[in-house]
């Protein structure tokens, strides 16, 4: 059994509507096992963990997919079931990603977002009866109401700020982070809204700073709670307009291109994102653009 998980799976979504395939691939001895407590994941060696269905105990179980040898990939939720897990280490996800590949971070962060949302959804919303698990573990329906639950993804906009000749790069720094981390600013999509509308209305809450020129980078899926960081450049209006909210955002600072290259080298006197964050890959493809300021 390989002790890590450092592939690329297929999702096989059609293999979901197989009512008996998490029996079966619990039978198989070639199934490959990821396992959650609540945002909590199986590690080994800075890994992502990987076991086989007799290495786990009493548990919630899902499909995740296919490796590329074909084995089936399941997510073993075991709650706060520490006895009936496999032996090895447990780190929360956000702190062992950072020492993943790329596929095991994708594969991480489905694991501990779909486990998290079977772990809460015994209950239905509607009604308050019991559910029941569907399509292996991607869907819940109501015993009473037949009502179909599925896990709900939120959209939040993470956007990097450019000074208006586009050589600095505004970042903020949040309560949580005691001025120890600056990052691009970032907040939930709310009800209506486009994710350009949540872009400005963030901007002036937290910055205090108005923007022209969105422009869309790259999403990047997140498991805190179940959300898609949609991520985008902009330029700000007027640079004398930015003023930290005080409580969310504590400061907000214009960093130099040298500044930032510095950062992405850990040599700066605060921290900036690490690398498996779109808050890093929007900050390095500002940092990468030609030095000439164009439009």
């Amino acid at each position: 059994m390989p002790a890590s998980a450092a592939f690329p799976i297929d999702l096989s979504a059609d293999e979901r509507m197989d009512d008996g395939l998490l029996d079966r691939l619990r039978g198989d001895d070639l199934t490959l096992v990821v396992s959650v407590i609540g945002d909590r994941i199986a590690t080994s060696d800075g890994t992502l963990a990987i076991a086989s269905p007799a290495d786990v105990g009493d548990a919630t179980w899902a499909f995740l997919g296919r490796a590329p040898s074909g084995a089936g990939v399941l997510l073993a939720v075991l709650g706060d079931r520490e006895a009936s897990a496999p032996a090895g280490e447990w780190s929360a996800f956000r702190d062992a990603a950072v020492s993943m590949s790329q596929p095991e971070v994708e594969l991480g962060t489905s694991a501990v977002a779909l486990g998290r949302w079977l772990a809460d959804a015994s209950f239905c919303p509607a009604c308050g009866s019991a559910t029941e698990q569907r399509m292996a573990g991607w869907a819940r329906g109501c015993t009473q109401c037949r009502r179909e639950h599925f896990p709900r993804t939120d959209p939040a906009v993470i956007v990097a700020v450019m000074s208006e000749d586009r050589q600095r790069l505004l970042l903020g720094a949040n309560a949580l982070w005691h001025g120890e981390m600056f990052s691009c600013f970032a907040g939930f999509v709310e009800a209506g809204e486009s994710a350009e509308s949540a872009i400005h209305r963030e901007l002036v809450e937290e910055a205090g700073v108005r923007v022209r020129d969105v422009r869309y980078i790259e999403s990047q899926a997140w498991p805190y709670p179940r959300s898609l960081m949609l991520g985008y450049h902009a330029t700000v209006v007027d640079e004398a307009e930015v003023r930290p909210d005080g409580e969310e955002i504590v400061e907000a600072r214009w960093f130099t291109r040298e500044e930032i290259g510095r950062g992405l080298a850990g040599e700066l006197d605060v921290r900036i994102p690490g690398g498996i964050s779109v808050a890093h890959r929007l900050i390095r493809t500002w940092y990468d653009e030609a030095e000439d300021p164009a439009p």
